[in-house]
């Protein structure tokens, strides 16, 4: 871990974080574009997810579930102007501990054909491309890449 993402905290969303990270979703166009319903269920723990900042703020979210043995990461965005200091790597992370200990064995996600950035940090991150879904995205049109990552 470089000593950027070692200033990063990850932490357990709550519901005073929602507007924060509905801001942050909109100024992530990449992200999923979840309602403020769908993260304050998060908060509440239906859904596991995390924000993190480096202190003035919120600069990034994950979120994720477990069914059984495996793990999905659902969403995940940075802002913009904070990519490449570490916050994606600090919220998966947390997300990784967390599957493991609620017993998932793999973890996987999808992520747009499109987004060399994001298959390229994924890679970096063990995961690995396992499949392709036709039109599977929306505004636009695109097929995603499955990735996923043997959990030990």
């Amino acid at each position: 871990m470089n000593s950027r993402a070692a200033r990063i905290v990850a932490r357990r969303i709550t519901p005073a974080d929602v507007p924060a990270v509905l801001a942050l979703q909109a100024r992530s166009t990449e992200a999923s574009q979840w309602s403020a319903e769908g993260y304050i269920r998060a908060a509440a723990g239906e859904y596991p997810a995390w924000v993190a900042g480096g202190g003035e703020g919120i600069h990034g979210f994950l979120v994720m579930r477990t069914a059984a043995d495996e793990s999905e990461i659902l969403n995940l965005a940075v802002e913009p102007e904070r990519r490449r200091q570490g916050i994606a790597s600090a919220l998966l992370a947390a997300a990784l501990e967390a599957c493991r200990a609620a017993g998932a064995k793999s973890v996987y996600l999808e992520v747009r054909e499109s987004n060399a950035v994001a298959i390229a940090f994924y890679r970096s991150s063990g995961f690995e491309p396992t499949g392709r879904r036709a039109r599977y995205y929306q505004d636009p049109p695109e097929a995603a890449v499955v990735m996923s990552q043997a959990l030990f």
